[in-house]
């Protein structure tokens, strides 16, 4: 079963909502039991959001990685390589944090 609350969104997994929510100290009273087919889609979806913010999590580690070689500026070409993956990375990065809002707003998430 899984309960969402109703002040903040948090969801629960368990046979019954926790007394009070983790996230905002709603009562257990807040907390709304999803249907069948609105737990499925969170639990189905749950490995790709995984997936999206883990690509996140790579492509800020890419704009670091290629702010350190704009900033040696050693050689145009490689400063333009840097300065090419630092946008990509952007990009990119974007694309998983559009497909993630996509997902919360079908309740996927």
């Amino acid at each position: 079963m899984l309960w969402k609350c109703s002040v903040c969104g948090f969801m629960h997994e368990g046979s019954d909502a926790p007394e009070t929510c983790p996230k905002c100290g709603a009562p257990k009273e807040k907390f709304e039991l999803m249907s069948e087919e609105d737990a499925m889609k969170v639990f189905t979806s749950d490995p790709t959001n995984d997936i999206h913010m883990e690509i996140i999590k790579l492509t800020m580690k890419i704009k670091d990685l290629a702010k350190e070689g704009i900033a040696l500026n050693l050689d145009p070409n490689c400063v333009a390589v840097f300065q090419q993956a630092h946008h990509e990375a952007w990009v990119i990065k974007q694309r998983s944090k559009a497909e993630l809002a996509g997902h919360m707003s079908k309740g996927k998430w």
